[in-house]
């Protein structure tokens, strides 16, 4: 069965009547239904990953800058979480090696990549080019994964850097790297059995990721194998442009409601299972805020119907 897209199921998020399970005067942004058949979202708790001094609701950075908010922490996935997803969404990535000819100098390619069961990043390349020249003697690399820019800022938008060894494809796991490598590339079934390219793999050794200004920490290679891409994460890029395009007065009315924060206007510049950040045009200049789901969701249809919810409550605080 065909599911209908993230724009029809957004498209008349502010006409839905709602009903109410939570108190309509509560402005805390970690409310959740009291619905037992509901998914509670989790408790905000220190996030091993993030550097010290650098939390977004210490700096109230996130995604912008400006005043730090008096509302409390609100949960949200892991760093660990954020860069699989990342990873995952990803499909062309900035790769360094590290220059034959120039020792010591970083060489940049622009790489695109497969993922394999484990988010390592597959290569096809070709012996002919210098980043694959370079792996070879020296195997240590770092590839950058970017969000594209929802909101017209590039450093407000969330990237990674894998830092890894590049070797080549063990023999017996070729034929799976080329599956899902043709899955993702299409048009490389043109070069792939030319005798010059073979599939090359990056093991993960350290991660960094960056979620916006002043939101940026380590993630260890344990901590990225272990986590899981967003359950939104094929879904809101479409979400996140379809609410900035048609509910921009609805965006105002939950920063209102569930940020405390009065604003010109208001775009999401991310979504995830448990809520989205924001970027606000204030009085005081431009700064970001992150808003919590009344509970977890799990689909783009799950996201709509605590949208709808939350716009409702929002109309009548």
């Amino acid at each position: 069965m065909r599911l209908p897209s993230a724009s029809l199921l957004f498209s008349r998020l502010s006409e839905f009547p709602v009903r109410f399970k939570t108190d309509v005067s509560s402005r805390n942004v970690l409310a959740c239904s009291k619905d037992p058949g509901n998914k509670r979202i989790p408790d905000p708790v220190p996030n091993p990953c993030r550097s010290t001094g650098m939390s977004s609701s210490a700096a109230g950075k996130h995604a912008g800058s400006g005043a730090v908010s008096n509302q409390p922490a609100v949960a949200e996935p892991t760093f660990a979480e954020r860069a699989r997803t990342l990873v995952y969404l990803g499909r062309v990535g900035s790769l360094s090696t590290l220059s034959r000819k120039q020792q010591g100098f970083p060489f940049g390619s622009v790489m695109p990549y497969g993922l394999d069961d484990h988010a390592n990043p597959i290569f096809l390349i070709s012996t002919m080019a210098m980043h694959t020249q370079n792996v070879q003697a020296d195997p240590r690399s770092s590839l950058l994964v970017t969000q594209p820019d929802t909101a017209g800022d590039p450093l407000g938008t969330s990237r990674v850097t894998l830092l890894g060894n590049i070797l080549p494809v063990p023999a017996p796991e070729v034929a799976e790297a080329r599956k899902l490598y043709l899955a993702r590339y299409a048009n490389s079934k043109y070069w792939v059995d030319f005798d010059d390219f073979s599939f090359y793999r990056m093991d993960v050794v350290d991660v960094y990721y960056v979620g916006g200004f002043g939101v940026m920490g380590w993630v260890s290679a344990s901590e990225y194998y272990s986590g899981k891409p967003d359950p939104l994460a094929d879904t809101a890029t479409e979400i996140i442009q379809h609410m900035n395009t048609d509910h921009g007065e609805a965006l105002v009315l939950l920063a209102r409601g569930f940020a405390g924060i009065e604003s010109q206007e208001v775009v999401m510049t991310s979504v995830d299972r448990l809520g989205f950040h924001v970027r606000l045009k204030t009085q005081d200049g431009t700064r970001g805020a992150r808003i919590a789901f009344l509970r977890e969701v799990s689909s783009p249809v799950a996201a709509r119907r605590v949208l709808v919810e939350m716009v409702g409550q929002a109309r009548r605080m």
